[in-house]
């Protein structure tokens, strides 16, 4: 069944008010950031000497630098803002620097999830892929250091693209840098701690927990010796999916939701900016990581109601 434009207006106040959460509106919470490429400049400045990842050794220059050429070489390969690029599975920190890369260049990275790529193809008219055997260190080495962007996306703009749910989720720069925001809110991050995550680059919460919050929150990465570890399991913090049994949660079980941008709770308590109820046949969500939508619009209209959310067991 086709949507007509009076369905779309209804569908798009709707995804608006479940970004609200009280009387505070969507983008209005302060993120010292105005994207996802702001992020890694602003730590830049400030500590461009800074180690943010133990082994490789990289400091935050380093890492911003990778970004730059990256965004050189995506150019190259004929990728331009507002394309979808697939995030492919790199060694650590390639995929990561490559999600920045995206960014850098104003184009929205995609989580394919393992999802055939033709299903995501017939959806998308600007899909770029990358292969996934490549060395991104060696492709990017001959590329400067310095790349202008073309266009520089705003925080409400389309970042992440994920299929990890077999819909097409999209995620803005505003859900992401917030949500990260939140989780460093409800951990009690602080600056310098060394910090490790296991996920791979297949799910919106890589990209939260691996890729954004130690760098959002000036950490270190050390798989080796952390100070705090956020794993699927034997870790410090547990990521769950099963947000059904949460009421069975311990206090360091994280559950995650990618509607809701990766994290919404920790333990059975909400996140920042995030609320909730939970029964025996749905989940019901409203909050300032609540996704900017599904690309099926019919599933927005079944999903997205007046006073929020909805995901049905």
């Amino acid at each position: 069944m086709e949507l007509i434009d009076q369905d779309l207006l209804k569908i798009k106040k709707n995804i608006y008010n479940a970004q609200c959460i009280g009387n505070v509106e969507p983008i209005e919470f302060m993120i010292p950031y105005p994207s996802m490429r702001s992020l890694i400049e602003g730590q830049n400045i400030k500590y461009s000497k800074q180690a943010i990842i133990e082994n490789p050794n990289i400091t935050n220059l380093d890492f911003y630098n990778y970004i730059q050429r990256t965004a050189n070489w995506l150019n190259s390969i004929g990728a331009k803002p507002k394309n979808s690029i697939i995030i492919p599975k790199l060694k650590y920190p390639q995929s990561e620097i490559l999600l920045y890369g995206i960014w850098q260049l104003g184009a929205v990275a995609v989580i394919d999830a393992n999802l055939n790529l033709k299903k995501i193809a017939s959806q998308l008219d600007d899909l770029i892929l990358i292969p996934d055997k490549i060395n991104l260190f060696n492709e990017i080495k001959n590329f400067p250091e310095r790349h202008n962007p073309k266009y520089k996306p705003n925080l409400s703009e389309e970042a992440l693209l994920t299929f990890e749910t077999g819909n097409g989720i999209k995620l803005s720069h505003y859900n992401l840098l917030v949500n990260a925001n939140s989780i460093q809110k409800a951990l009690k991050i602080k600056s310098r701690t060394k910090i490790y995550c296991d996920l791979e680059p297949n799910t919106s919460a890589w990209a939260v927990f691996k890729a954004i919050l130690p760098i959002y929150s000036g950490c270190i990465f050390d798989k080796d010796n952390p100070d705090l570890s956020i794993k699927t399991r034997d870790g410090d913090y547990l990521l769950r999916y099963d947000f059904k049994n949460l009421k069975k949660f311990s206090k360091n079980d994280i559950a995650i939701c990618p509607e809701n941008t990766a994290a919404i709770s920790v333990g059975p308590h909400p996140i920042h900016l995030t609320d909730f109820s939970l029964n025996k046949n749905n989940l019901k969500m409203k909050g300032h990581s609540v996704m900017m939508g599904y690309l099926n619009q019919e599933l927005n209209n079944s999903r997205f109601k007046k006073d929020g959310f909805f995901i049905y067991f």
